[in-house]
């Protein structure tokens, strides 16, 4: 299929809308914990953060696709709009019926050019949620949460691999139509590169003497990265990353285009540190479900 082609549009838009799942955060099984778990999500630090870019995320995707001349692409945005507000309600019920202590944000304006704020969005939503893949399979191999919760939990995941399908398919599309196709490779890397430092220094400013403690990052990678600690290698982790990545993409079309770039970057990570002594380190692993 020749990618940017009316053939190709459709396939991407098409398979998100047909793969759309029905369902409410009162409807979800929740399960029943016991103090000692529920004491453990409390004390998770991002899940004011998880809130509250979900709820954004939601509002501004909205706004987009009410901007967004093509029909069929206008839909599958405001699809995505939609699960992600929904994604801010299963959060939301989540808290409340947990007990979590979650302090009041105020909500921030749109920004005025909601074209470059999406496109911004979209490569940080695919920088967070490769990582997050692995997190989420380690803290699930780990035992961190009971089974029940990582279901629930689990098809935020998918949904987020959804839309980071969805999204790299649209922004290649929409660059080819536009006579960018040769700078796609250019464009990822540089967005990927800036979405890569606003987490880094967000990383280096956590906790520096002088300046406020706060789960209030960009980037679930960031907010929850000292969520939870376990004995884990920089190999094995990536490896995790890898594989669970792969094992989510493999819902889609063939003909479909995957978020290729950190992949890629994580292989040849992966692979170089396989040849590196062996030396066990503390690894900070959280998130559990991210994005964004």
């Amino acid at each position: 299929m020749k990618i940017g082609s009316e053939a190709h549009k459709d396939l991407f838009c098409q398979s998100f809308m047909n793969s759309h799942l029905q369902y409410e955060p009162e409807t979800l099984a929740w399960p029943e914990l016991d103090s000692a778990m529920i004491e453990r999500l409390q004390r998770i630090p991002f899940w004011d953060e998880a809130l509250y870019t979900e709820r954004k995320a939601g509002v501004m995707l909205k706004a987009y696709a009410e901007t967004v001349e093509d029909p069929e692409i206008r839909a599958a945005i405001a699809l995505q709009a939609a699960e992600e507000a929904r994604h801010g309600r299963v959060i939301g019920y989540m808290i409340n019926h947990y007990g979590i202590q979650v302090a009041e944000r105020a909500e921030k304006p749109l920004p005025e050019d909601l074209e470059p704020a999406f496109i911004k969005f979209g490569y940080g939503e695919c920088f967070d949620s490769f990582f997050a893949f692995g997190l989420f399979g380690i803290a699930r191999q780990g035992g961190f949460i009971p089974d029940a919760l990582f279901n629930i939990f689990n098809t935020l995941v998918d949904e987020e691999a959804r839309h980071m399908v969805f999204f790299v398919n649209w922004i290649a599309h929409k660059q080819i139509v536009e006579g960018r196709g040769a700078l796609r490779p250019f464009s990822s890397v540089q967005q990927y590169t800036g979405a890569a430092f606003r987490r880094l220094d967000n990383f280096m400013s956590m906790g520096k003497k002088g300046k406020k403690k706060s789960t209030n990052q960009k980037g679930f990678t960031a907010a929850g990265a000292k969520a939870v600690k376990v004995d884990l290698t920089l190999e094995a982790f990536l490896e995790m990353c890898i594989a669970e990545n792969a094992k989510r993409m493999q819902a889609y079309p063939e003909e479909l285009l995957r978020p290729d770039f950190l992949p890629a970057i994580a292989s040849l990570a992966f692979n170089t540190v396989k040849l590196l002594p062996k030396r066990k380190v503390s690894q900070p692993v959280g998130e559990v479900g991210a994005r964004g």
